[in-house]
């Protein structure tokens, strides 16, 4: 089978496309033929060895996808061959076929398609358990979106409006804003152009800062907050962990929360299913449609990488065998 490979740590121009061995599946695992693959940003710092979660030399990146099972280990009751499922692994999807934990498959629903479903889990996942169980979002409450264009940024967007928020979306273009204003953003800021606190000033300020790019946006983001305001540690897409003056926290009485959903996840495994099954349910109403809007092929591995790093994304970046 064909499979993307990490064989030396280092960016994506390292990564190579080659044949390898289709893998077996053991106990409590299924084989999957992979239809499509989502690209995130913790997958960008795996193949560089800067993850919590290092991988041994060499490995296929990629930690979510959807396609079809193609064979059932032993001790696997509640999957058969030909199931749709989106799965979630460390590593491996970047390839036509992965072995998955069968635990952690999940049955796409009818109306998902493969592509939308590959990339479903990690962003939206992520999202609404930091507006939910981290940041216990409530109606009428306001969101500062950073970042809001990417994949993570219009998952926020889109779940912070259905559960009845006041959107502001920040982005780096208007052409950006443009795909936020279409995914329901109440208020857009361009901070390539716009002063990001003098227009919060104006704008009110906000209750929640969703934060997936870090940099010099955190402390600043941070500051907009109200009394009460929390600030959610999504990720560092600019590159720099910010080190922000605690102090702020006492005299604005603010929170800082971190979001890990992986480990939540892992711990939690029935309150991600009821997590899933809600945003499930939003997707049949229509209330969410997540934008799928950068597609790649295998061989076009580095191109996909290039997109995301460069912040070009609009939307989730999928790969397809």
């Amino acid at each position: 089978m064909k499979a993307v490979l990490c064989t030396e740590l280092g960016p994506a121009e390292k990564l190579q496309v080659m044949e390898i061995d289709t893998p077996t599946p053991g106990k409590g695992e299924v084989l999957i033929d992979v239809k499509a693959a989502g690209l995130n940003f913790p997958d960008t710092l795996i193949i560089e060895g800067k993850y919590q979660f290092k991988p041994p030399l060499p490995f296929t990146p990629g930690g979510e996808g959807s396609g079809v099972v193609s064979q059932v280990g032993d001790g696997v009751d509640h999957l058969k061959v030909g199931d749709r499922v989106i799965f979630t692994n460390n590593t491996g999807a970047f390839a036509e076929k992965v072995v998955a934990n069968a635990a952690v498959c999940i049955p796409i629903p009818a109306a998902m398609s493969f592509e939308v479903a590959a990339g479903f889990t990690i962003t939206y996942a992520t999202t609404y358990h930091a507006l939910k169980q981290r940041a216990n979002i409530q109606p009428g409450e306001t969101v500062l979106v950073l970042g809001a264009a990417g994949g993570v940024g219009l998952a926020t967007v889109e779940l912070a409006k259905a559960m009845g928020a006041r959107v502001i979306a920040a982005a780096s273009s208007d052409e950006k804003l443009a795909v936020c204003k279409k995914a329901g953003a109440d208020e857009l800021i361009n901070y390539s152009t716009d002063d990001l606190k003098a227009r919060m000033k104006e704008l009110g300020g906000c209750d929640i800062v969703y934060d997936p790019v870090g940099g010099d946006y955190s402390e600043t983001a941070l500051r907009t907050l109200k009394p009460g305001g929390r600030l959610l540690v999504i990720g560092f897409a600019a590159g720099d962990i910010p080190k922000i003056p605690i102090n702020l926290c006492l005299i604005k009485q603010t929170s800082i929360v971190g979001v890990f959903w992986g480990a939540w996840a892992a711990a939690h495994p029935a309150e991600q299913r009821q997590n899933m099954e809600a945003m499930f349910a939003m997707l049949e109403k229509g209330t969410i449609a997540p934008l799928v809007n950068d597609v790649f092929s295998l061989n076009q591995i580095k191109d996909a990488y290039a997109c995301l790093t460069e912040r070009r994304a609009k939307g989730k970046v999928i790969i397809t065998p």
